[in-house]
């Protein structure tokens, strides 16, 4: 089967599904289920919480109002709120969007004063046409709220005969008056073109510097599906120079500074196959969160006033090819006491980068994958409160085995990636920062992070001689799927998608906070290719089940669709 059938995007196609997956009883299961895909069907949801609110005054502000129909930006101004302060509990942003009709899935983007604060993607319409909306904890960025900003935003789309569907689209935040329960940054620093290298001037005073980058594959071509490509000589149409193995690098002036593995985004159109994501999309499918680096051992080079170089590059991207994007926002808190707090880079270890990728030819071909990488790196500043140490170990790893017929007419993968993280820090109770190595509420559609251990501050001079104090962050990110195209002409794609995060933090070997995370999708969903949209004949169910534990509270909630209705929508908390 060709490579751009059965991976890309298919507007307007619809699905198949054998079994029903999830159990218990919920009023939705009343609805009436169509025997196959029709004109219309539920509006996207996911399982993932709300943004948990506090109960506080208020303040509205309009971000956007947009139309996108083709690739020309929204621009506007944003002018703070009044009757809320400039310190806020919590800021909550809402984006509301409508379309109908026909149109491939797109991605978008939304900045205020050069910050991303959102990237997302779109579901599929219907030909009636949906609504679906998106809610995110943005209390990291009130540096940027704070002042008077350019906005703009970008969904490119392309609307003509065929692609009808023009998206519509309402942005809001929100401000919480009252202190936000962890230190919001004190600065918040865009850099642009990180691939080709950015420069960065951060605050003489810097205490914790956390680089946040918003890394996707994306724009149609093989490194939407960066996980499937393969090297020479496998016979496969997606091809990478050492195959399926992507790490997001950054680096501060030419030194390694952090890595991490990028989460295998699955728009709403992949897999061949849209039927999938017509009501439930793939975890993150609309809240696209950040990869997070803690760049605080290099606080003390950057302290130095000088600008310095930050670049952005993703490990096993043929060179020269497109596909990539890499905006970065650095997070920065400051020592309110100290001018300057000055500082060194004391360790920088990494090893070799192993990458193997085996190629076994047969009746079906197969390519295992065994890769990953390890980073330490170790600073110190002092500070106001003495001498600060902080060392972060980041472990990656990611097993596959790709597998696909003669012609790609079944097509399947199974894969693992594991991201393993420890901040330990010297010294005594210290900066906190609300981002970084944790796990907290999601919003409606994405699972947001929160809590993080931040730099703590000694007695004095010298090594700081306070409780250790570390956090131990777990990300494991699956995919379990095929995608067949029998003799009939019947696509078939089954899917299993996995999100799971585990976070401990510990002060002198005791327990003192813990989450974890569960978001886990399955769909299985046919149609027929090649005809019109009436022959099409497409069914399918999809769930998803998100779960997110902690000592503050408990959501779980599952979903099930079956041919586009939702048959089940329950709570176990």
């Amino acid at each position: 089967m060709r490579r751009r059938l059965v991976m890309s995007m298919l507007a307007g196609a619809t699905l198949l599904v054998s079994t029903l997956f999830g159990t218990g009883v919920s009023t939705a299961q009343a609805a009436v289920v169509p025997a196959e895909f029709g004109s219309d069907w539920h509006d996207p949801m996911t399982a993932a919480p709300p943004v948990d609110r506090p109960h506080t005054r208020s303040c509205q502000v309009t971000l956007a109002d947009a139309r996108f129909r083709d690739f020309t930006p929204y621009r506007g101004g944003y002018t703070p709120p009044r009757g809320c302060g400039d310190r806020w509990n919590k800021v909550v942003l809402r984006f509301d969007g409508k379309v109908k009709g026909r149109q491939y899935d797109r991605l978008g983007y939304l900045h205020v004063g050069g910050v991303e604060i959102l990237r997302t993607s779109t579901p599929e319409p219907s030909p009636d046409g949906i609504e679906w909306h998106v809610e995110k904890d943005v209390t990291r960025y009130s540096d940027t709220f704070r002042g008077a900003r350019d906005v703009e935003m970008l969904i490119g789309n392309v609307v003509d005969d065929t692609y009808t569907g023009v998206i519509d689209v309402h942005v809001t935040l929100t401000f919480y008056a009252g202190r936000p329960k962890t230190p919001a940054p004190d600065r918040v620093l865009p850099l642009a073109d990180t691939a080709a290298g950015a420069t960065l001037t951060t605050p003489r005073n810097s205490e914790r510097i956390v680089a946040e980058v918003y890394a996707t594959g994306s724009g149609g071509g093989c490194e939407e599906f960066w996980y499937l490509t393969v090297a020479d000589p496998a016979p496969y149409s997606c091809k990478a120079d050492r195959g399926p193995y992507r790490e997001v690098q950054i680096s501060v002036d030419g030194k390694l500074a952090g890595i991490a593995a990028p989460f295998p985004d699955v728009w709403t159109g992949g897999w061949s196959n849209p039927f999938l994501w017509y009501v439930v999309p793939a975890p993150r499918a609309f809240d696209v969160q950040p990869l997070e680096y803690d760049l605080t051992p290099f606080a003390g080079l950057l302290n130095d006033g000088r600008p310095h170089r930050v670049e952005v590059s993703v490990v096993g991207v043929p060179a020269g090819q497109p596909g990539w994007s890499t905006p970065v926002n650095v997070l920065v808190w400051r020592d309110a006491h100290r001018a300057h707090v000055p500082g060194a880079l004391i360790g920088d270890k990494a090893t070799d980068l192993a990458n193997s990728s085996a190629y076994t030819p047969g009746s079906e071909n197969r390519v295992h994958t065994d890769a990953g990488h390890r980073l330490t790196v170790s600073g110190y500043l002092d500070t106001s409160h003495g001498r600060v140490t902080t060392t972060v170990t980041r472990t990656l790893a990611n097993t596959s085995v790709h597998h696909w017929t003669d012609g790609e007419g079944t097509d399947g993968l199974d894969a693992t990636w594991t991201d393993d993280e420890t901040v330990t820090v010297t010294g005594r109770a210290g900066v906190r920062a609300g981002t970084g190595a944790g796990v907290g509420a999601g919003a409606e559609a994405g699972a947001g992070r929160g809590a993080a251990v931040g730099a703590g501050r000694g007695p004095g001079p010298g090594v700081g001689r306070g409780p250790a104090r570390a956090t131990h962050t777990h990300r494991t990110y699956t995919m379990n799927g095929a995608t067949t195209l029998g003799a009939d002409n019947r696509l078939r794609t089954v899917l299993t998608l996995g999100d799971r995060a585990s976070v401990i933090a510990r002060e002198s070997g005791r327990r003192t906070s813990w989450s974890r995370l569960d978001d886990t999708y399955s769909g299985d969903a046919a149609y027929t290719v090649d005809v019109p949209r009436d022959q099409r004949h497409a069914v399918g169910t999809s769930s998803e089940r998100y779960r997110l534990l902690g000592p503050d509270g408990c959501h779980d909630r599952s979903l099930t669709t079956v041919q586009g209705t939702l048959t089940e929508d329950r709570s176990r908390c």
